[in-house]
């Protein structure tokens, strides 16, 4: 009963919904680099980048609430350390395991994997942790959550995947990046820009009450939470309509 517990506990300090993205979108780009051949040999390759992956979100998010406790009590009060169900030094001790096996392991599975987790930990500790704090002003925070997101995601995992799938035969990492990338890259790559730029505004749009409190410049804060809204509602849609009339223009090979 304790461990079921603690688990539902660490469950929630992960933000399932960034977790299940994160495991949604490294399978998407693991079955695009493969071309629909192999699977089942590089297996071992998907389940090392996920478990390396799962690490690096659980220490984004993760010090994220340790840096907004007061502020999670207000706008967020149901999660672990802001109910209390989580200390503040286990809350620590899961930030840091997380970071060094995210790094450990993303570099064990190739420089690319490596670089990109070490990147994606510095814009996250950057957009959490003062002076910096990108997050206090909504453009650097929109910004950096649609560079991760929407870029280093989806060309790093791809490169990632590709080159280390194919690396016992002619590939380098410069014969990777001097290639033509599929066109369904490209289309996926600039629907997670549209998408991330949407949930940047509407992430804010419950937390009005204690981002007001705390000084951070929002969209919803600066102009309006009906405008950030309508905004974001814009962009999501822009980026449906795009990727359809895409799909049916373009014969995909992906499977």
């Amino acid at each position: 009963m304790i461990l079921i517990d603690f688990l539902t506990t660490l469950w929630r300090f992960g933000r399932p919904h960034t977790i299940i993205g994160s495991i949604v979108s490294i399978i998407t780009l693991w079955m695009l680099a493969l071309k629909g051949k192999g699977f089942e040999g590089n297996l071992d390759l998907l389940i090392g980048t996920l478990i390396a992956g799962i690490a690096c979100n659980v220490f984004v998010v993760g010090l994220n609430q340790i840096i907004d406790i007061d502020l999670d009590k207000i706008n967020k009060p149901k999660l672990p350390l802001a109910d209390g169900s989580l200390t503040l030094r286990h809350a620590h001790v899961i930030v840091w395991i997380s970071l060094v096996a995210a790094l450990l392991l993303g570099f064990y599975m190739s420089v690319v994997l490596g670089c990109l987790i070490l990147v994606i930990c510095l814009i996250g500790a950057a957009y959490s942790v003062p002076p910096i704090q990108l997050k206090k002003h909504h453009l650097p925070a929109a910004l950096s959550i649609t560079l991760v997101r929407g870029l280093l995601v989806n060309l790093g995992m791809y490169l990632h995947f590709v080159f280390t799938a194919q690396q016992e035969e002619k590939y380098s990492i410069t014969t990777l990046i001097n290639e033509k990338l599929p066109g369904e890259l490209f289309a996926l790559t600039g629907f997670v820009l549209a998408f991330s730029i949407a949930i940047a505004w509407f992430k804010d749009l419950p937390d009005v009450v204690g981002d007001k409190v705390f000084k951070i410049k929002t969209f919803a804060l600066l102009y309006s939470p009906q405008l950030a809204f309508r905004c974001g509602v814009f962009m999501v849609s822009i980026a449906y309509v795009v990727t359809i009339i895409w799909a049916y223009t373009h014969k995909t090979g992906i499977c």
